[in-house]
């Protein structure tokens, strides 16, 4: 087991009490879970949480002057959109101890994956008079914690649109549209965008109730899911350059197609399955639908 030796001073763990993360729900809130099973991209996330912090504690521990400003800060990083940010910061230039809430809302269209939420007590100021073994750097961490919610739903997890297809090049009477742009080395959020037409109420409805879908909801997501994942799987096997040993930056394309193929055809070659789908595409099409279980119910 490896830990990090820093260049200065810290305090104990325990001049920080931190409470739990909590999810805020139509009814109230919960402790944040592991997981969000029916998230979407439509479905924001609204969390809280409490921390007490020792000031005194602190400074006495680190050496810092009595003065000395501190920091409370969450920095949130989503894996699958590989986006991240500052959600919120609260100077600390009192004595005594202090209690902060922190209180965040994600926008649904930037998350995916795992959603990391990364809590750090900083020094706020650089400190030119602080002893030698003491931090001087603004920034410089004193204590930290991370904490992980795991999103995943029936949804596609990319963005999407509802729109009217009405006003579209699109067949009026069609339920969605998946539009691919740019080539494998672009970015995914900039590369794909899920449209849904508005005039079909079955489908709209479906995703509105993505975060709790009824049985005839779930039928049309796991619809929707399935055929996304043949037109990407089709649209990557159109590329030459996609193949095992490629090289594709993290976040793009290429590397989204990539990941998506071994979830899909584990232990399966992509010359293989680009051979299959030349020569028999029903048959592939046939073992598209088993890998993604369609229809089949989450438990």
């Amino acid at each position: 087991m490896t830990r990090r030796v820093l260049p200065y001073r810290v305090p104990a763990e325990d001049v920080v009490t931190p409470e739990p993360w909590r999810l805020v729900v139509e009814d109230g809130e919960v402790v944040l879970p592991e997981a969000l099973p029916d998230w979407d991209y439509q479905m924001d996330v609204h969390v809280r949480r409490t921390l007490h912090v020792d000031l005194d504690g602190v400074r006495w521990q680190t050496g810092l002057s009595a003065n000395a400003a501190l920091m409370l800060s969450v920095v949130w990083t989503a894996t699958g959109s590989n986006l991240s940010g500052p959600a919120q910061h609260v100077r600390l230039a009192e004595a005594g101890t202090s209690t902060v809430e922190f209180d965040v809302r994600l926008r649904g269209a930037d998350l995916g994956g795992l959603l990391l939420l990364d809590t750090a007590l900083v020094l706020a100021e650089r400190m030119n008079d602080a002893r030698p073994s003491s931090p001087r750097r603004a920034g410089s961490v004193l204590w930290s914690d991370r904490e992980a919610l795991r999103l995943q739903g029936d949804a596609p997890q990319f963005p999407m649109a509802v729109i009217d297809f009405a006003r579209t090049s699109f067949p009026n009477d069609a339920a969605w549209h998946l539009q691919i742009t740019g080539g494998l080395e672009s970015a995914t959020m900039g590369a794909l965008l899920l449209l849904v037409n508005e005039q079909n109420t079955v489908t709209a409805t479906a995703f509105q109730n993505a975060g709790k879908p009824r049985p005839v909801d779930r039928v049309v997501l796991s619809a929707v899911k399935a055929d996304t994942a043949r037109i990407m799987v089709e649209h990557a096997l159109a590329h030459d350059e996609f193949v095992e040993d490629a090289d594709f930056p993290d976040g793009s394309l290429g590397a989204t197609l990539l990941g998506l193929f071994d979830q899909l055809f584990p232990g399966q070659s992509i010359t293989d399955i680009r051979l299959r789908h030349r020569q028999s595409p029903a048959l592939f099409s046939s073992d598209l639908q088993a890998a993604v279980k369609i229809f089949e119910v989450s438990s």
